[in-house]
């Protein structure tokens, strides 16, 4: 049996295929669809680069219009400040003389009705002749006595009575005792007058539970 020879053998029922063009008609062929090819994938880089620019373009307008929106807004916020400033300038200056009161007020006693205090403590035939008020403030303290043992004081009372009879000196310092705020009290002179009468210098220390704290009820009813 004799080897077969398949390198020269004819398919046999294969479909006969002869090209008898030229190769310059073949190449122009091959040309043409080629630069159809890259006609093609420019109008798509095109297209890509259209909707790209579209894209930004239309991003930056969204965000130039919220930035309007957003400097419209604080236009009007600067604007509604600005009606605003006297009223917060005027606030400003109550709440500083409010405070100023309150320190002021800080040290307030009511002298009239507290003298009014030590007049029903005192026989009805004794005059008050004179009456001399130390008292301290809210920037300087009062001067504390000295002398060991003294109570704290936050105002001093001179008194000058005059009685028609002996005075009873040790009861009148007895009834000064429940005054509000007392801190403590003592004659300094007793002289007899021409008139027969006596003449009393007495001498009255209060404390801080003398403060009437009056413009601090106010502002706490308010």
């Amino acid at each position: 049996m004799s080897a077969q020879n398949t390198d020269h053998d004819p398919v046999i029922g294969g479909d006969p295929r002869v090209d008898l063009l030229p190769p310059e008609i073949t190449a122009e062929h091959k040309g043409r669809r080629l630069r159809r090819g890259l006609a093609v994938a420019v109008v798509a880089v095109m297209l890509v680069t259209g909707a790209g620019i579209a894209a930004a373009t239309w991003e930056a307008e969204r965000s130039q219009a919220s930035l309007a929106v957003v400097q419209a807004r604080t236009t009007e916020l600067l604007a509604a400040q600005g009606e605003y400033i006297e009223v917060r300038r005027a606030q400003e200056e109550v709440d500083v003389t409010v405070e100023a009161r309150r320190l002021a007020a800080s040290v307030d006693v009511d002298w009239n009705a507290y003298l009014q205090q030590i007049r029903v403590r005192l026989p009805g035939d004794v005059v008050i002749g004179a009456v001399v008020l130390d008292a301290g403030s809210p920037w300087v303290p009062y001067v504390q006595a000295t002398v060991p043992l003294q109570p704290i004081r936050v105002a001093t009372i001179s008194l000058t009575l005059t009685s028609p009879t002996l005075p009873s000196v040790p009861v009148w310092l007895e009834a000064m005792a429940t005054l509000p705020g007392y801190a403590d009290s003592a004659p300094t002179r007793v002289t007899m007058l021409d008139s027969g009468a006596y003449e009393v210098s007495l001498t009255l220390h209060v404390n801080a539970e003398a403060f009437s704290n009056r413009f601090a009820e106010a502002e706490v009813s308010q």
